[in-house]
């Protein structure tokens, strides 16, 4: 039989990658990400006795990883410890290293770090492809307003790459 103490690692190892992405979406210092992944481990852990089963272990942990992140992002901001970091300085030394696509996904995180917390909410809903359903359900809302705050979202990022690419030249 397995302890649930064991049953809570092997969800939180299978699922660490949806973690690490929210960590990143809504941090842009290495160490500040780290404390993000570290407090939503510990917020999952807190919640896991209540985990029912009713819905999908990762459905549960999106819930509270978002609204972790939100929470964390609010007390991050008022202690001013958010800073602006170039993810292109970043240099990873790899035999087959695609350096514009680290440039663009670079380029992405700085857009999506400009966005407002439910934005960045819905992206990162939008690049995990959940439907325009399971969104709703996520954020407690109807599914036509899902779409509409989902598209919102989507064409604040345009708008904000098409700035930083405008920038760039």
């Amino acid at each position: 039989m397995i302890s649930s103490e064991q049953e809570f690692i092997r969800q939180i190892e299978q699922h660490k990658g949806i973690i690490f992405k929210i960590s990143k979406m809504y941090m842009t210092e290495k160490e500040d990400r780290d404390d993000l992944f570290q407090e939503i481990t510990y917020q999952l852990w807190k919640a896991f006795p209540g985990f029912r089963g009713e819905s999908e272990f990762s459905t549960w942990l999106y819930r509270i990883a978002l609204n972790t992140a939100i929470i964390f992002l609010k007390s991050e901001k008022r202690r001013n410890f958010i800073a602006n970091e170039d993810f292109s300085n970043q240099i990873i030394v790899q035999e087959d290293y695609d350096y514009r696509k680290e440039e663009r996904l670079g380029a992405m995180y700085n857009a999506i770090h400009l966005l407002n917390p439910i934005d960045k909410a819905f992206i990162f809903y939008y690049l995990e492809d959940f439907s325009g359903k399971q969104i709703a359900e996520q954020m407690g809302i109807s599914e036509v307003n899902a779409r509409v705050k989902m598209n919102r979202a989507k064409n604040k990022l345009k708008d904000i790459l098409s700035q930083i690419k405008i920038n760039q030249h």
